[in-house]
């Protein structure tokens, strides 16, 4: 059975261009383009891989869904992208602020998706 990854980006260009990469490798792909629809569509899928944009309606959206998620008692890893640091020159940490298991910088390249991808999925399917 494929593994079931949520996309959560209000860039259209990026759900499509993510979900053509991920499909391609056989996983099963749901996207949302805002924070609720993100949150609900969490709740139906029960996917075992989260991809999260930091900044969306808001420019810190991606960082309360990740607390919500979290405080709600999700434990799926969270993979986060991101191009703040890119902009802005900050660098986020991994901890109780920003509860992802890790970042991917825009504009991602498809090689490291996927690598960062298959390294979380191991993980979850080996406990």
């Amino acid at each position: 059975m494929a593994a079931k990854i949520v996309i959560i980006d209000d860039d259209s260009d990026i759900l499509e261009a993510s979900s053509l990469v991920l499909k391609a490798k056989g996983y099963e792909v749901l996207t949302a383009q805002n924070p609720e629809d993100g949150l609900k569509l969490v709740k139906e899928s029960s996917p075992d891989l989260i991809i999260l944009d930091v900044i969306m309606v808001e420019p810190d959206d991606g960082f309360f869904l990740a607390q919500r998620l979290r405080k709600e008692g999700f434990t799926i890893p969270i993979l986060m992208y991101t191009s703040v640091s890119k902009s802005t020159g900050l660098q986020f940490g991994i901890g109780e602020l920003v509860p992802v298991d890790d970042f991917i910088e825009k504009p991602i390249s498809p090689e490291l998706l996927i690598a960062k991808v298959e390294k979380f999925l191991k993980v979850r399917t080996e406990n």
